[in-house]
């Protein structure tokens, strides 16, 4: 009898062990492509590990490694002086690991004639200030405005590097994701929103150059592009388990790669 126990016991030990649960939550600039691509391939290479992913917003990745809902918290920002003083009241040490970098493209409908924006009308377009096309040298016509929602890593950067931290337009419209950003933009011929690197170049919208410049791989590793940003994963300390093998995977060279194949600029 004891050895069927010990038997059943082993067996019990060896499914937990194989029946890994990863919980990453957090930015949609990572969790909507980059982070689902990188799982698949690290799931091809580890048998039985499994992942939750829910990609809802910057803030809602922090808020999960305070509150110890996730192992991993995916963020497009830096986490505020808020949040690491309300992680540390719980016990929580925020570590960021850089990930990849991105750049933060404004986007307009394909048929648009206006080709390039400087940062001061990029500023006054997003804060209201210019309200119609023929202001920067477009047809005539109203300017539809499309952010990110409050939770997001990018709505906060993109206050902080393009709007001088002004308050967004009150007339704007804010969108769960990246993806929903680009395809109203590419539906409103009036349109223009911002997104990450990777979904710039979906059919239907164009990128603006500002000031001259495009974002590309060499401007936002130079920092030419005015809205180049890091991307990061957070960890409570040093991550452990198979935290710590993702978050690996996703520094190595293969897991870099995949940064690059969907359009963000690797960290080497």
């Amino acid at each position: 009898m004891k050895k069927i126990t010990l038997i059943v016991l082993a067996l019990i030990a060896a499914t937990s062990l194989r029946a890994q649960k990863l919980v990453i939550k957090g930015s949609d600039t990572l969790g909507a492509k980059l982070v689902p691509t990188l799982a698949e391939e690290y799931k091809a290479q580890h048998s039985g590990v499994s992942f939750e992913i829910a990609a809802e917003g910057s803030t809602t990745g922090i808020a999960a490694i305070t509150d110890g809902t996730a192992q991993i918290g995916m963020s497009s920002r830096r986490a505020k002086p808020t949040e690491m003083s309300a992680a540390s009241a719980k016990g929580v040490t925020m570590k960021p690991t850089i990930v990849a970098y991105d750049g933060i493209a404004v986007v307009m409908n394909a048929n648009n004639p206006v080709t390039t924006l400087t940062k001061r009308q990029v500023e006054q377009i997003f804060a209201g200030d210019i309200t119609d096309w023929s202001a920067v040298g477009g047809s005539p016509g109203a300017i539809s405005i499309y952010t990110r929602n409050t939770a997001s890593g990018t709505y906060s950067d993109f206050k902080d590097l393009a709007m001088k931290k002004r308050d967004y337009a009150g007339s704007s419209q804010k969108m769960a994701g990246n993806e929903q950003i680009v395809a109203e933009v590419a539906k409103n011929p009036s349109g223009i929103g911002y997104c990450g690197l990777a979904y710039m170049n979906e059919p239907g919208v164009k990128v603006a150059s500002i000031e001259g410049t495009l974002p590309s791989k060499e401007t936002v590793l130079s920092k030419k592009y005015p809205y180049a940003r890091p991307t990061f994963y957070y960890t409570n300390g040093e991550p452990v388990g198979e935290a710590a093998k993702f978050v690996d995977f996703t520094l190595s060279d293969a897991g870099q790669a995949i940064v690059a194949r969907i359009g963000m600029v690797p960290i080497r």
